[in-house]
């Protein structure tokens, strides 16, 4: 299993070299999913999902493909995601996102997809990776109000959890202080990133790449 997973995407030439060493082949021969679905609960300007994709474009990929898990039948969007060698899960509502990961089935078809491709988790995509979506500030409220079952629990690729944003001003509560004392409540290892850094995960062995700032707790 490959996983690259980021706080604010590939935002810098650490993080994509090493998407380099999980993909093993030139950007140019393997196609992309791009799965927005987490920003579909997102209002306002998307300037950070508009970065995201045209990051990927810049990088050449073979193809770009946009598969909402949400918007499509589970026939369409697992072909689709077959045809890809690359993943990439959008962040957004970490809630909404999970609840469409369960609901659509994709919770239990991910693991087996995983065997022969590479996962590039963004925010709330990388959050859904862990066991407890424990620490993700997203909004519930608009998710009850449409029905939506709001999931806690993660898929549990990896058995730590991740908390993106650290220090970004748009999280003021994502400081060092302030998730040292969260922390102190939580059992888990948790890796505390900053939008320039990531954890790679190849099978077992976990490494964090870094331009900025990033912690580990427990």
């Amino acid at each position: 299993m490959k996983l690259l997973l980021t706080s604010g995407g590939l935002t810098n030439k650490s993080i994509i070299s090493a998407l380099k060493e999980l993909t093993d082949s030139p950007f140019s021969r393997l196609n992309l999913a791009f799965i927005p679905t987490a920003s579909n609960m997102e209002s306002g300007d998307k300037w950070w999902l508009l970065k995201d994709l045209e990051m990927v474009r810049k990088l050449k990929f073979k193809s770009i493909d946009l598969v909402d898990i949400s918007a499509l039948p589970q026939k369409i969007w697992k072909r689709r995601l077959e045809e890809a060698q690359v993943l990439l899960v959008e962040g957004g509502n970490t809630f909404h996102l999970n609840y469409w990961v369960h609901h659509s089935g994709l919770n239990k078809i991910l693991p087996e997809l995983l065997e022969t491709r590479v996962y590039i988790g963004i925010s709330a995509g990388t959050i859904i990776t862990t066991p407890s979506l424990i620490l993700s500030s997203s909004e519930k409220d608009p998710l009850k109000q449409i029905g939506e079952e709001i999931i806690e629990k993660g898929l549990g690729l990896v058995d730590f959890l991740i908390e993106p944003h650290l220090n970004n001003p748009d999280f003021p509560e994502n400081t060092f202080d302030q998730l040292e004392k969260r922390s102190r409540d939580i059992p888990q290892t948790i890796y505390v990133l900053d939008d320039e850094s990531a954890v790679q995960v190849i099978d077992k062995k976990v490494s964090v790449v870094s331009e900025g700032e990033w912690k580990k707790f427990n």
